[in-house]
């Protein structure tokens, strides 16, 4: 199987990739490589924009995957214009060209972002969505363009992610248990702005698996999955963090509570990726955290603005809108 993999140099598409190679997959990469390059060499790569691509580029592929756009609400927020085009125009476009061009599958990098604010309880995939910001606004509109295309000759897959952690060679530390886990490593204290919103966390290598999942489903599933390893409040991580990383490294770690207002509160129900995509999650906060500590030498330069997607973005030398 033949798959492309649309910003596939990014923090999931480092650990994607040759997991998929591994297990015998044909993977090419289609990156501006904003981040580097940290694939394996073998790695077939496409230095292009997304809005360059022509149907000759994707043909022959089994498989398009787009993770590309921009990241995190700081980088919606620093260029809302930018982030409109790269998370909702970008996949539009890459979703219809990859139809056109025949291309079986497509599955897109969504948001559990989409959901906004909600009360206490769990929402699935039929649930409002009612994001308030620019990147959940925008991821919303790039996974209604991708779906509206899903018909029986074109898979169509949402995958509505967690907030991903974990390690991975293109590391990024701007990521709730990453930043936790950082900040306990150096400091001994980790800061929690709102200890009561909820988020679903999604360990990287838990991401990976979904995406296999989803790769290998029936190509006449098409629709809307919430993947998440489990939900938590931002209190909860930080408790559990810091018991792990004290436990690891003999560490005193202090809590510094904020109570600060936060509109983006939100806890997923995954049932329907279980039933459909057998997708089976393995980790929690206490395994992200071993994760991260294994790996701690390959990313120990802790304040290294790599690590920080807004910091790398502001230094991009790219027309914002």
């Amino acid at each position: 199987m033949k798959i492309l993999i649309a910003g596939g140099a990014g923090y999931i598409g480092s650990v994607l990739v040759p997991k998929l190679q591994t297990l015998g997959y044909k993977v090419n990469v289609l990156d501006l490589f904003w981040f580097g390059n940290h694939l394996p060499e073998e790695t077939g790569v496409v230095h292009k924009d997304i809005f360059h691509v022509e149907e000759s580029d994707v043909m022959g592929y089994d498989v398009v995957i787009f993770l590309a756009g921009l990241s995190n609400d700081p980088m919606a927020e620093f260029s809302p214009g930018m982030n409109f085009i790269s998370n909702a125009a970008a996949p539009a476009y890459l979703a219809y060209t990859s139809k056109k061009a025949g291309v079986r599958k497509f599955i897109y990098a969504g948001s559990c972002s989409v959901y906004g604010y909600t009360v206490n309880e769990f929402f699935d995939e039929d649930s409002p969505t009612v994001s308030d910001y620019p990147y959940g606004i925008s991821k919303l509109q790039g996974e209604r363009a991708v779906m509206q295309l899903a018909d029986y000759g074109f898979s169509a897959i949402t995958l509505r992610q967690g907030t991903v952690c974990g390690y991975s060679p293109r590391m990024r530390l701007d990521l709730v248990v990453n930043t936790m886990f950082k900040t306990s490593v150096l400091g001994n204290q980790i800061i929690v702005n709102n200890p009561l919103i909820w988020r679903p966390v999604l360990a990287i290598s838990d991401a990976v698996e979904a995406y296999i999942q989803s790769i290998n489903a029936d190509p006449d599933i098409s629709g809307i999955f919430n993947v998440a390893s489990g939900n938590y409040t931002v209190g909860e991580i930080a408790e559990y963090v810091k018991e792990e990383v004290g436990k690891i490294m003999k560490l005193d770690i202090s809590i510094n509570t904020k109570n600060i207002d936060d509109k983006r509160n939100y806890k997923v129900s995954c049932q329907r990726a279980k039933d459909i995509l057998k997708f089976i999650p393995k980790n929690n906060i206490k395994t992200i955290v071993d994760n991260l500590h294994e790996n701690m030498d390959r990313f120990r330069d802790f304040d290294n603005p790599n690590y920080y997607n807004i910091e790398v973005f502001k230094k991009l030398k790219v027309d914002l809108i």
